[in-house]
C-alpha cells in the first residue's frame, strides 16, 4: 500500500511539474524494459520532456522522491545503460530539434533527440556532416551518442563524438544546470578541479593510447595539458552523471564524391593485418568483415575477408583514384572500386545491418552482445583475432567478427546459451578471460559503445582498481545522491544479473504457426528483435517497406520493435500480466498493416505480420470479434455469395442513404468507397473460354493461374490480361476445376483454425495442379501461400509442395518461357511494388521484364497503406493515408504527363484510384495492351 501510494505522489509530482507525457501505464513501461542488449530492467514509468525546463523539472521531482533516472535516447545502446527501474526519460518524442546550424564556423546546437540522419540531412547542403556515424545513423540520436561516446565506420577521418563535441549543456539530478565547454573549469562540480589535481600522475598514466578507448570514465581529459575539456569528459558517461539538453557540436566537410575500395584477404586476420598499412593513404574508413557474416551472393571480390576502404575526392575521379591507388597497394587476393552510389549502398547496406544478421548463425542458432565492441591498437588487430578465435574455440563458443578494423575495433555476436544457468556461467567465464586478452593486447573493453552492464565490472581489470576507484568519486562529485543511471559503469551491476531472457516461459508455448526458423517455438521467435531498431527510420531506405505505422504515428508502441517487446513482456508477464488476452499488445497491434515489411527489412527477420495474426487468433478465441473480422475477414465467402447480383449490389452501394449506415454497420470508415464488383467473375469467364477448344500439344505448353479472390471478383480484367500474355509465350492456362483460396484474410484477421481448414479443403482440390508451377497474380495471396500455408500447416507435406510452386507472372515467363520477348512498349511508369512481393517474392524478376518491354522508371517501395482489410476498418483512416503520402501518392503525382502508373496489387490499385483518382494496372495488363492481333485488349471475351 505505501508503495502505492509513493507511486502515486511520485506521477502527480510529475504532472504538476511537467508539461510533457507522464506515463506510468503498462504500455509505456514495458516499451522500455530493455534496450538493444542483454539486459532487462523495468522502470516505473516514462516521462517525455518537452523541453530542457521539463528536464530540470523531472530531476528535481525525481531527487525529491528518491527515484533514480535514466535519459534515453532511441534506445541502441548495447550494453544495457539505457535500462533501469526508475523513471525513463524518453528524449527523443518532443527534443529533436536543431537549434542553430552555423556552416561558417562548422557547428551545430542540437537538442538530445536529434536523429542523426537529420542533422546530417541538414548540413548536406553546406556541403558539411557529422563525422562520428554507427551504423544506426537513421535512428539513433545525438544525445546517445555523447552518452556513450559512438563511433562509427569514420572515426579513422573523423574520430570519436567527443572529438565532434565542443559544449554541452547538462542538468543534474535534482535539476541544477551547468555549461561544459573545453578549456574552462566553469561549470565543473565542486570539488573536481581537487579531484584531478590531486591525482595527476595517475591520471597520466592510467589510460591506455588507442583511438577507441571508450571505457570508463574520461578523466585525462580534465589534466592540464588537455584544457581542461568538461565536454569531452562528459561524453560516455552513461548517462550516469546527468542529462544532456543541448550540445554544440563540430560539423566536417563532406567530400564532393566518394568510391569505395573492396579488398578480398584469405581470412580476417590477414584483411586486420594490412587494414593499419593503408591508413597513411588518409582513407575515409578501413572497415572489415568475415565470409561468415555475407549471407547471399553480393558481388563481393575473391576472398575469405574483406576490408571496405572508402575514400574522397571533390570529383568522382579523384576519389576513385584515391580508391584505385589504395588497390594497387593493398596486396589483396583480389579487389575492386565501386563508384557507382547505388553498388555503394548495397556494399554499405551488409556491413550496417551487421548487428543484426549476425545475431542468428549460419544454422539459425541465437548469438548475442556482451562483447560487443572490445578495441586493441590497430597493429595488435591481426594477433588479437586469432587469439580471440582460439579462445571462442575453448569455450566451445562461435562468433562472426566485424567492424571498424582501422581504428582496432570489432564487433561480435556470440552464440551463448543465455538461457541455463550453465551457460550463462560459461558466459561469466567466457567474459574474464576476454577482459584479460583485451588487457593483455593493450585494448579497451569497450571500443564504441559504452560499458554499461555488459562490461562495467570488469573496469578493474583494465584500468585497476584505484583509478576505478576514481570513477567512483568522480561520478559522486557529479550525483551526490546517486539517482543517475544507478548500477551503470560506477559501482556497477554484476555482467550476469538482470539478463533479458530469465522471465521468458521455459517451456514450449502453445501456438498455430509453425515458426519454422525457430525451432517451431514462439518464445524463440520473439526473442529475434534484439532492438537494433532499424523499424525506427523517419525515412525508409531505398525500396524498403519497415515500419509504416511507425513512420505515421511516430510512436515506439507502433514500431516493430516496441510490439516486439510487449509481446515479450506479454510473455514475461511481470508488467504485461494478461497474456494473449492482454488489450496493451491488442492496441499495439492494431495498427500493424501486416504489410510483412519486416519480415525482410529487419536485420534479424522479425515477422510482425505473423506474431499479429497468432496474437489475435488467441486473443479472440471464444469471444466475439470485430464486426471487420466477419465482414473483411471472410471476404471470400461473402463475394461468393455476392456474385450473382453483383450488378444490383454495386447499384445499392452507390446510393448514399443506402452505404453510409451498410459501412458503419460493417465497420468500414466512412471515408472509404465500397470496391465495385464484377460483373462476370474470372473463373466464370475462363470457364467461358475453355468451351472454345484449345489443343494442348505437350504439358510444357501449360500453366495453372491460381483464381484468387481478388482477381476472380474484383478485377477479372488482371487475369484475363495474364491469360492473354501466357497465350503469347505459348502457353495454356489452366485453372483449378473446384474454388481454391489461400486463406489470406483469415490469417490477416487472425482466424487461423478457419484458415487452415480453407488450405487444407484447397490442397485437396488442387490434385494433380500439385507440383506444377502455379501463376500467381495477387502479391499478397502469392505470399500468402508462400510462406503462411506451409507455417500453418507444417505437418502436411503438400503445402510445402504448393509453397514451393508459386510463382509471380514475371517470375514464371523468366524461368519458363526465357526466349518469349515481350511486347516493346517504351512507356514511362511508376508506382509501387507490393509490400507482400518486396517482403516475400522479391521484385527482380518484374524488374528485367519491365526492362525487356521498354517500360522505364522505378516504382517505389513502402506499403501503400490500405493493406487488405487495414485501410478499410474504422479507427485506420489517417494512418492508411499516411502510408500513402509516404512514397506512393508523391511517386505518381510527380510523374510525368502520359506515364502509366503499376500497381501488381489490388489494395495498391484501389488506394490509388481513392484517394488521387488515378487509374492503376498490373503489369500483366501492360503487356497484355502492346500484343499483336484484334484480341489484344485484356477486357474482350
Amino acid at each position: 500500500m505505501a508503495e502505492r501510494q509513493d507511486r502515486t505522489a511520485l506521477v502527480r509530482a510529475l504532472g504538476s511539474a511537467v508539461r510533457g507525457e507522464v506515463e506510468f501505464g503498462t504500455t509505456a513501461r514495458a516499451l522500455m524494459t530493455m534496450d538493444a542488449s542483454n539486459y532487462r530492467r523495468v522502470p516505473l514509468g516514462v516521462v517525455a520532456p518537452r523541453d530542457a525546463d521539463d528536464v530540470a523539472a523531472a530531476l528535481a521531482v525525481c531527487r525529491a522522491h528518491e527515484v533514480p533516472v535514466v535519459p534515453r535516447g532511441g534506445g541502441t545502446s548495447i550494453a544495457g545503460q539505457a535500462t533501469g527501474t526508475g523513471v525513463v526519460l524518453d528524449l527523443t518524442r518532443h527534443l529533436g530539434k536543431i537549434v542553430e546550424l552555423d556552416a561558417a564556423s562548422r557547428t551545430a546546437v542540437v537538442q538530445p533527440g536529434v536523429v542523426l540522419d537529420d542533422l546530417r540531412a541538414a548540413a548536406a547542403p553546406h556541403g558539411l556532416t557529422f563525422g562520428p556515424d554507427p551504423s544506426t545513423h537513421s535512428r539513433c540520436t545525438l544525445g546517445g551518442m555523447i552518452g556513450n561516446n559512438a563511433c562509427g565506420s569514420h572515426s579513422v577521418a573523423w574520430g570519436t563524438t567527443a572529438d565532434n563535441v565542443h559544449a554541452l549543456t547538462v542538468a543534474r539530478y535534482g535539476g541544477d544546470t551547468l555549461r561544459l565547454d573545453r578549456g574552462r573549469w566553469d561549470g565543473a562540480p565542486a570539488g573536481l578541479r581537487e579531484l584531478v589535481g590531486s591525482h595527476l600522475a595517475l591520471l597520466r598514466t592510467g589510460f591506455p593510447e588507442l583511438p577507441r578507448r571508450i571505457s570508463g570514465y574520461a578523466l585525462d581529459a580534465l589534466l592540464p595539458e588537455c584544457g581542461p575539456d568538461l565536454a569531452r569528459a562528459f561524453c560516455g558517461s552513461e548517462g550516469t552523471l546527468g542529462v544532456m539538453t543541448e550540445a554544440t557540436v563540430r560539423l566536417v566537410e563532406a567530400p564532393g564524391s566518394r568510391a569505395l575500395a573492396v579488398l578480398g584477404y584469405a581470412d580476417e586476420s590477414a584483411a586486420a593485418e594490412a587494414a593499419p598499412g593503408l591508413l597513411p593513404y588518409r582513407p575515409l574508413t578501413v572497415e572489415g568483415m568475415a565470409a561468415d557474416l555475407v549471407r547471399e551472393p553480393a558481388g563481393l571480390p575473391r576472398g575469405g575477408a574483406w576490408l571496405f576502404v572508402e575514400t574522397g575526392g571533390d570529383t568522382p575521379a579523384e576519389a576513385r583514384a584515391h580508391a584505385e591507388r589504395i588497390l594497387r597497394v593493398a596486396d589483396a587476393v583480389d579487389g575492386a572500386v565501386v563508384t557507382d552510389p547505388a553498388g555503394q549502398r548495397a556494399l554499405w547496406r551488409i556491413r550496417e545491418d551487421a548487428s543484426g544478421t549476425a545475431t542468428r548463425m549460419q544454422d539459425g542458432s541465437e548469438a548475442w552482445p556482451g562483447w560487443e565492441d572490445c578495441a586493441v591498437p590497430p597493429a595488435r588487430l591481426g594477433p588479437y583475432l586469432r587469439d580471440f578465435r582460439a579462445l571462442l574455440t575453448a569455450h566451445g563458443l562461435r562468433g562472426t567478427p566485424y567492424g571498424h578494423f582501422g581504428d582496432g575495433c570489432i564487433h561480435v555476436r556470440i552464440d551463448f546459451d543465455m538461457l541455463s544457468g550453465d551457460g550463462l556461467a560459461r558466459f561469466r567465464r567466457f567474459s574474464e578471460e576476454l577482459a584479460a586478452l583485451v588487457v593483455a593486447h593493450g585494448g579497451s573493453l569497450s571500443g564504441e559503445h559504452g560499458d554499461g552492464q555488459a562490461r562495467a565490472e570488469l573496469l578493474p581489470r583494465m584500468y585497476g582498481d584505484e583509478l576505478v576507484a576514481l570513477f567512483g568519486r568522480f561520478k559522486d562529485l557529479w550525483d551526490p545522491d546517486g539517482g543517475m543511471n544507478p548500477g551503470i559503469l560506477a559501482r556497477p551491476a554484476r555482467l550476469d544479473e538482470n539478463i533479458r531472457f530469465d522471465v521468458l516461459p521455459k517451456g514450449p508455448v502453445d501456438v498455430t504457426f509453425g515458426y519454422p526458423h525457430d525451432g517451431g517455438d514462439f518464445t524463440a521467435a520473439v526473442r529475434r528483435c534484439v532492438g537494433v531498431a532499424k523499424c525506427r527510420t523517419a525515412q525508409p531506405t531505398g525500396t524498403d517497406v519497415m515500419c509504416p505505422s511507425f513512420r505515421a504515428t511516430g510512436e515506439e508502441a507502433h514500431s516493430t520493435r516496441g510490439r516486439a517487446r510487449l509481446l515479450h513482456e506479454m510473455l514475461a508477464g511481470e508488467v504485461v500480466t494478461e497474456g494473449w488476452r492482454s488489450k496493451e499488445v491488442r492496441d499495439a497491434l492494431d495498427l500493424c498493416l501486416s504489410c510483412k515489411g519486416c519480415r525482410s527489412d529487419c536485420p534479424v527477420g522479425v515477422d510482425m505480420a505473423t506474431y499479429k495474426a497468432e496474437f489475435l487468433h488467441h486473443h479472440y478465441r471464444g469471444r466475439l470479434r470485430p464486426v471487420t473480422h466477419y465482414v473483411m475477414g471472410r471476404l471470400p465467402q461473402w463475394l461468393r455469395l455476392a456474385a450473382p447480383v453483383a450488378p444490383v449490389l454495386n447499384a445499392l452501394a452507390r446510393i448514399r442513404p443506402l452505404a453510409v449506415p451498410a459501412k458503419r454497420m460493417a465497420g468500414i470508415t466512412a471515408e472509404r468507397t465500397i470496391p465495385v464488383l464484377a460483373g462476370e467473375t474470372f473463373t466464370r469467364w475462363a470457364r467461358k473460354r475453355r468451351g472454345r477448344g484449345t489443343v494442348i500439344l505437350s504439358t510444357d505448353q501449360v500453366v495453372t493461374v491460381w483464381p484468387d479472390t481478388f482477381t476472380n471478383h474484383l478485377s477479372p480484367e488482371v487475369g484475363k490480361a495474364a491469360v492473354r500474355v501466357l497465350a503469347a509465350a505459348g502457353r495454356t492456362a489452366l485453372y483449378p476445376e473446384r474454388r481454391v483460396c489461400c486463406g489470406l484474410t483469415y490469417v490477416s484477421t487472425g482466424q487461423l483454425d478457419k484458415a487452415r481448414r480453407v488450405m487444407r479443403r484447397t490442397l485437396d482440390r488442387m490434385g494433380l495442379f500439385l507440383g506444377d508451377p502455379l501463376v500467381v497474380l495477387e502479391p499478397s495471396c502469392a505470399a500468402t501461400l508462400r510462406t503462411d500455408l506451409p507455417e500453418l500447416l507444417p505437418d502436411d507435406p503438400r503445402a510445402a509442395e504448393l509453397a514451393g510452386s508459386v510463382r509471380t507472372l514475371a517470375q514464371y515467363l523468366e524461368e519458363y518461357a526465357p526466349d518469349w520477348q515481350p511486347p516493346r512498349l517504351n512507356r514511362r511508369v511508376a508506382g509501387q511494388t507490393h509490400c507482400h512481393q518486396h517482403a516475400v517474392l522479391g521484385d527482380a524478376a518484374e524488374r528485367r521484364l519491365r526492362e525487356r518491354a521498354g517500360l522505364e522508371g522505378e516504382l517505389s517501395g513502402g506499403c501503400c497503406g490500405l493493406a487488405g482489410n487495414f485501410g478499410f476498418e474504422r479507427g485506420h483512416w489517417d494512418v492508411s493515408a499516411a502510408c500513402a503520402e509516404e512514397q506512393l501518392l508523391p511517386s505518381v503525382r510527380g510523374a510525368e504527363p502520359g506515364t502509366d502508373i503499376l500497381a501488381d496489387g489490388f489494395s495498391c490499385r484501389t488506394q490509388l484510384a481513392q484517394l488521387a483518382g488515378v487509374r492503376a494496372r498490373h503489369l500483366a495488363e501492360l503487356l497484355a495492351e502492346g500484343l499483336d492481333g484484334p484480341d489484344a485488349h485484356p477486357s474482350g471475351n
